[in-house]
């Protein structure tokens, strides 16, 4: 299993951890289909009204697909198969409150995670980016997700610089992508003490609030995502030259990442 779910019945939350931190908790073929099950598994379970959603150990919430999952692609430069488009709870219609906890990087596909959560505490420690661009890659769904939750300038920045520029979780917050910033080491406890007042309420009330905050937004995140199949496939460059990229780290340009 490469995911693991933790239930306290009394507090009325769930904590979900990807379990992988030897991979820094990238996402393959099986952690994607864990996910999609945990989310629609909830939304039958009467006792859990709340989630934190977090990775293990400290190196790294999550960094996106493995980079050695390979996902069949259909003959067409209009469609685009996305393994992770069925790993967020909004995507499987869970509309329990889902807030996610970051300690160290939260890059790539881990903003497909990060962009249907309702809020993020991150440690001092963690960082943000997306590497799309260094590799040749076009970032069309996460660059949409936190055009949710950013500035249109910080998205616009973040997305382009690639992996020559991190944001940190000071910045983050400082932007609104993050809502609370704790030591290092605490952000999973902080997200389940807020977790837990939310859980306090009656549930109704709560998922029905979800879903106004959400309604706010919907529609023009709905435009963007329909357009976000056709930009990857015209804009990337071809798998092979992708793998040189990623393993030459974007041909040695830019130098070591900036934090700020």
């Amino acid at each position: 299993m490469a995911l693991r779910t933790e239930r306290d019945e009394e507090a009325g939350v769930a904590l979900v951890t990807l379990d992988r931190p030897a991979k820094l908790n990238a996402i393959d073929l099986e952690t994607a289909g864990e996910l999609t099950a945990i989310w629609r598994e909830l939304r039958y379970d009467e006792s859990v009204r709340a989630v934190v959603l977090t990775g293990a150990g400290t190196r790294a919430f999550c960094t996106g697909i493995d980079r050695g999952v390979t996902v069949p692609q259909p003959p067409s430069p209009y469609t685009v198969d996305d393994p992770l488009l069925r790993i967020g709870p909004k995507a499987n219609d869970l509309w329990k409150p889902v807030l996610a906890a970051v300690e160290g990087m939260a890059c790539g596909g881990a903003f497909y995670l990060l962009g249907e959560a309702e809020f993020v505490v991150a440690s001092r420690e963690a960082t943000f980016f997306d590497p799309h661009t260094t590799y040749g890659m076009v970032s069309a769904y996460e660059a949409i997700a936190m055009a949710q939750r950013m500035p249109f300038g910080e998205v616009a920045r973040m997305s382009l610089m690639g992996t020559a520029e991190r944001v940190s979780a000071e910045r983050a917050y400082a932007v609104g992508l993050v809502s609370e910033v704790t030591e290092p080491g605490g952000a999973v406890a902080a997200a389940l003490r807020s977790a837990a007042v939310i859980a306090g309420y009656p549930t109704e009330a709560v998922q029905g609030t979800v879903r106004a905050v959400w309604s706010a937004k919907e529609a023009a995140r709905t435009q963007a995502m329909s357009q976000a199949p056709a930009l990857i496939a015209l804009g990337s460059l071809a798998l092979e030259r992708q793998a040189e990229l990623f393993e030459g780290r974007g041909g040695g340009r830019g130098g070591e990442p900036r934090v700020r």
